[in-house]
C-alpha cells in the first residue's frame, strides 16, 4: 500500500514539476519575440513593453483573488484551469494578433489569459507539494522551484534553436508547440492525488495572518527575494551587452540563461541534500553571496568579474523563495491558501518593483547600469536583516490559527 501511495504522490510531484515548466514558458516566451512584434505588426517598442507589465499585473491580481476563491472551488479544478489558461493563451498568441483589428490588443489578450494560468500555478503548486506526505518537505519544495529555472533555460535555448533552424517567421508554430505541454499536464493534475492543504482544519484567514509578526517578516523577505532575483535577471542581458560588447543573442545566453542555470543548481543542491543542511544557515549564506554579487556587478572595474557576479547571483537567490515558503509552512501549518497567495503576491511585487528601481536609477545616472546595480544592493541588505528577524521569530511554537 505504501509503495502504491509513493507512486501516486510521485505523479503529483511530476505534475507540479511540469506545471512550473509551463509557468516558465508563459513568463519567458513572449519577451523573445518583442522585436518580431515590432517589425511584423508595426507596434512601437514602448507599447510592446506593456506585455511584461500586463503579465505581472495579472499575476498579482490572481495572487490576491486566489486567497478568496480557491478553497471554495477546490484545488484540482483551479490547477486544471491554470494549465488550460496557459495553453489557451499560448495558442491565442499565434492567432489573435491577426484576428483582432488591433494586433497589440490580440497580444495583450493572450498575455492576460496565460498570465491567469501562470498566476494560479504560482499559488497552487507549492501548497500541493507541501500537502504531500514527503519526509523532507523543505528539500522537495526547493527541487520543485528548480523546475522553473530549468524551464526558463529550456525556453530560451530551444526557442533560439528553433528560430535558427526554421526562421523567426515561424514563431506561431512554436507558440502552438509550447502549448502542448500544459495541455498534456491537464491529465496529470486531473488524475493525481491532491491532499487538503490544511488537513481537516480550515485555513487561517488574511486578518489572522496579518496579525502574525513572523508572517510580516516573511512578506518582506519575499519582496526582497523577488526584487533581488528579477533586478539582476532582467538586467543581466543588458549588462553583458554594455560591459562586454556582446550581441543581443549572446547577451541573453551569457546573462539571463546562465543566471537561471545557477539558480536551478542552487535549488537542486538543497533539493538533494536538504535533509543534511540547515535551511536558515543556507539562506543566510546565500544572502551574503547575493550582496557580494551586487557589489561585484556595481563596483568592479573588470567587466568579466562583474558578469560573473550577475551569473552567481542566480545561485544566491535560488533558495530564498522556496525557503521562505517552507519556513512559513512549518511555523504556520494552518496558513492555508491565503498564506501561499500572499507570499506569492509579495514575491511578484518585488519582481515588479526591483527591476523598475534599477532601471530608473540607471536612467538618471546617464545610463550607467552599474549605478543602478549599486542601488539594487538595498534588496539583499534588507533580505539579510529580515533573515535575522525571522531566525528569532521562528523559535516559537507553530501557529495553527
Amino acid at each position: 500500500m505504501a509503495v502504491n501511495m509513493a507512486k501516486n504522490y510521485k505523479k503529483t510531484l511530476v505534475a507540479c514539476y511540469l506545471g512550473f515548466i509551463t509557468q516558465a514558458i508563459a513568463a519567458n516566451f513572449a519577451p523573445l519575440l518583442f522585436l518580431t512584434f515590432h517589425t511584423t505588426y508595426q507596434i512601437p517598442l514602448g507599447k510592446i513593453a506593456l506585455v511584461s507589465t500586463v503579465f505581472f499585473l495579472t499575476q498579482l491580481i490572481v495572487d490576491v483573488l486566489c486567497s478568496y476563491f480557491v478553497d471554495r472551488i477546490g484545488y484540482r479544478v483551479c490547477v486544471v484551469a491554470s494549465e488550460l489558461c496557459t495553453a489557451g493563451g499560448l495558442v491565442g498568441l499565434a492567432f489573435l494578433p491577426d484576428l483582432l483589428p488591433d494586433p497589440l490588443a490580440g497580444i495583450l489578450t493572450s498575455v492576460v489569459i496565460y498570465a491567469i494560468g501562470s498566476g494560479l500555478l504560482e499559488v497552487l503548486g507549492s501548497p500541493i507539494v507541501e500537502a504531500c506526505p514527503f519526509a523532507h518537505k523543505e528539500a522537495a519544495m526547493s527541487l520543485l522551484h528548480s523546475f522553473y529555472c530549468w524551464g526558463s533555460v529550456g525556453v530560451i535555448l530551444l526557442s533560439t534553436l528553433f528560430f535558427a533552424l526554421f526562421g523567426i517567421g515561424n514563431w506561431k508554430w512554436l507558440a502552438c508547440i509550447w502549448a502542448v505541454l500544459p495541455l498534456y499536464n491537464i491529465y496529470n493534475f486531473a488524475t493525481c492525488p491532491i491532499e487538503p492543504v490544511t488537513g481537516e482544519d480550515k485555513g487561517m484567514n488574511i486578518s489572522t495572518l496579518l496579525r502574525t509578526p513572523l508572517f510580516w517578516v516573511s512578506l518582506v523577505l519575499m519582496v526582497c527575494a523577488g526584487a533581488s532575483e528579477l533586478s539582476m535577471a532582467q538586467w543581466a542581458s543588458a549588462y553583458a551587452e554594455s560591459a562586454l560588447g556582446l550581441s543581443k543573442a549572446m547577451g541573453d545566453l551569457a546573462g539571463p540563461c546562465l543566471f537561471a542555470v545557477t539558480m536551478g543548481i542552487s535549488r537542486v543542491i538543497f533539493g538533494k541534500f536538504g535533509d543534511r543542511l540547515d535551511l536558515m544557515r543556507f539562506m543566510f549564506g546565500s544572502g551574503c553571496l547575493c550582496l557580494a554579487c551586487y557589489v561585484s556587478a556595481s563596483l568592479s572595474s573588470n567587466p568579466l568579474l562583474g558578469l560573473t557576479g550577475c551569473i552567481l547571483c542566480g545561485f544566491s537567490v535560488g533558495i530564498m523563495w522556496p525557503g521562505t515558503i517552507s519556513i512559513c509552512s512549518k511555523k504556520l501549518p494552518g496558513g492555508g491558501t491565503a498564506m501561499f497567495a500572499l507570499l506569492a503576491m509579495a514575491g511578484d511585487l518585488g519582481g515588479a518593483f526591483g527591476p523598475s528601481l534599477v532601471g530608473n536609477i540607471t536612467q538618471h545616472a546617464d545610463n550607467d547600469l552599474r549605478r543602478g546595480m549599486l542601488a539594487g544592493c538595498i534588496f539583499p541588505l534588507v533580505l539579510l536583516l529580515s533573515l535575522l528577524l525571522l531566525k528569532g521569530l521562528r523559535r516559537g511554537k507553530p501557529i495553527h490559527n
